[in-house]
């Protein structure tokens, strides 16, 4: 199922580039942040709505000053929110969690996936 994998957390390596190592070790806090919020909550695979609903708050209470990975959690949150709505836009929410998963894990790569 194209949602599990888009779901299944695993933190594979170092997240976002920066110029200063301060705020490379941010990002990283940051992506290890977003790494245990996903690997809360139901199996995905088996409630993937009460895991849409487990994300929301947790993934918007995480704070960054690195603005792409600020609005790359925030989209992922979004859309964890519009599938946990109802399936009356299913299809769109499940690609919308999917492009948001993948924006979050090409600055923290593995976080989401």
């Amino acid at each position: 199922m194209l949602l599990s994998a888009a779901l299944a957390p695993a933190l594979l390596g170092a997240c976002g580039s920066s110029s200063s190592t301060a705020s490379e070790a941010a990002v990283k806090r940051t992506c290890r942040q977003v790494e245990a919020v996903l690997s809360d909550g139901p199996e995905p695979a088996a409630d993937p709505v009460g895991y849409a609903q487990a994300q929301v708050l947790p993934l918007r209470q995480i704070h960054t000053s690195d603005m792409k990975l600020h609005e790359a959690i925030d989209r992922l949150a979004g859309a964890y929110q519009a599938f946990s709505a109802g399936p009356s836009a299913e299809h769109t929410a499940k690609s919308a969690v999917t492009a948001a998963a993948e924006r979050v894990d090409a600055l923290c790569p593995g976080a989401a996936s």
